[in-house]
């Protein structure tokens, strides 16, 4: 996760550009956090377990956190907590720009790792091979390719990702072992996904409930949506379904937020 400082304006400035804001705020976001927040929303409370920097930042996550019904289990990390500036602009889209050392958790940090062997469902962003072998004791294992190299340690039973991303689609492409299931977003046009069955299948995107506003977490909540459909027992394809519409809700609200989907 990452403390972001989001800013509206008409468009991302070029070289030597300057732009006026219309309107900036501040909110502990990423892909962790925004997901955490949105299976709280369906759930009706979630467990983040992330790493924080003993500053002013990681206190203002925790407590933003806490407000939207995440319970946080954070080890704390002496270097300062990452953030990031958003910049949101007239196309909806978001560009975004990280600042500082990426901090997740480990297998051998003081956590209530042992709570994950009773849970339905995990989505994992980030963490050690000890974290990764931790977290796949839950039911169902979602994660993202963004993981990296500790997910060699496990079978995942999904990986979702976004096709329209290089990196993601390189890495999601290289990974082994492959999931159970393989979930590949492609924005407006929906998505594909295949299963090691030889089942397959493709999706289309979810109408908004407004106007579309911005995309900032959009994906991320798909992936919570997609997270708690599967840990529900839900079939492939009605997980799927929740999981658009998750997405879909995001990008009708100001930041990750503003309008998530609440209920299954």
């Amino acid at each position: 996760m990452e403390w972001v400082e989001f800013a509206v304006v008409d468009e991302v400035p070029r070289q030597g550009q300057i732009v006026e804001a219309a309107d900036t705020w501040g909110e502990p976001a990423g892909g962790g956090a925004v997901a955490a927040v949105q299976l709280a929303r369906l759930a009706g409370g979630a467990s983040f377990f992330t790493a924080l920097g003993d500053d002013e930042r990681g206190a203002r996550s925790l407590t933003r956190l806490a407000e939207l019904g995440v319970a946080v289990h954070a080890a704390t990390r002496s270097e300062p907590t990452r953030r990031a500036l958003v910049f949101l602009d007239a196309s909806h889209e978001r560009t975004i720009t990280t600042i500082g050392k990426r901090l997740f958790p480990r297998g051998a940090d003081a956590l209530p790792w042992g709570a994950l062997g009773e849970t339905d469902a995990v989505y994992l962003t980030s963490g050690d091979p000890d974290a990764v072998q931790l977290a796949r004791a839950a039911r169902v294992l979602v994660v993202t390719p963004r993981a990296g190299s500790p997910l060699e340690t496990v079978t995942a039973d999904a990986l979702v990702y976004s096709s329209h991303d290089e990196r993601e689609r390189g890495w999601a492409h290289a990974m082994t072992p492959q999931p159970r299931l393989v979930v590949a977003t492609e924005g407006r046009d929906g998505g594909r996904w295949h299963a090691a069955d030889g089942s397959f299948g493709h999706w289309n995107a979810a109408s908004p409930p407004g106007p579309l506003i911005d995309q900032y977490g959009a994906g991320d909540c798909f992936a919570a949506g997609l997270t708690y459909g599967l840990g529900a027992g839900k079939r492939v394809e009605e997980a799927i379904a929740l999981a658009a519409r998750c997405g879909a809700w995001c990008a009708a609200g100001h930041g990750p937020y503003g309008s998530q989907l609440k209920g299954p």
